[in-house]
């Protein structure tokens, strides 16, 4: 089992940052990967960047490269995703997710069906 709390959504301007941290708990943190997926109103479920469990290798959906970091820090069980150069179209719902088969290619990292535990989500405005 895998309990996951995402925090550190808000309201920024375009242009402007955030850091969001997904703390972890139960199963040993640094046995699984993590990813973040994003839901705006009205659209679907999007992937948007995932970390394997060393942290070694990352995986950026194309809208964010440049923009996005992921980062985890296994002493501390969490999972952090820095965002840069926020732009309106960034806006969403937030969400952390744990993959316990620790998809090592983009193709797995990126398949929601990969996660099976999920944070409850944080917001994210981006004002024009």
């Amino acid at each position: 089992q895998v309990q996951l709390v995402d925090s550190g959504g808000g309201l920024v301007q375009a242009g402007g940052s955030l850091r969001l941290s997904c703390a972890a708990s139960g199963r040993t943190f640094s046995t699984y990967a993590m990813g973040w997926f994003r839901q705006a109103p009205g659209k679907e479920r999007e992937f948007v960047v995932a970390i394997d469990r060393s942290g070694h290798s990352t995986y950026y959906t194309d809208s964010v490269k440049g923009r996005f970091t992921i980062s985890r820090d296994n002493a501390d069980n969490t999972v952090y995703l820095q965002m840069n150069s926020l732009k309106p179209e960034d806006t969403a719902v937030y969400y952390c997710a744990a993959d316990l088969t620790s998809s090592t290619n983009y193709y797995y990292a990126s398949r929601g069906d990969s996660y099976a535990y999920w944070g409850q989500g944080t917001q994210v405005t981006v004002s024009s």
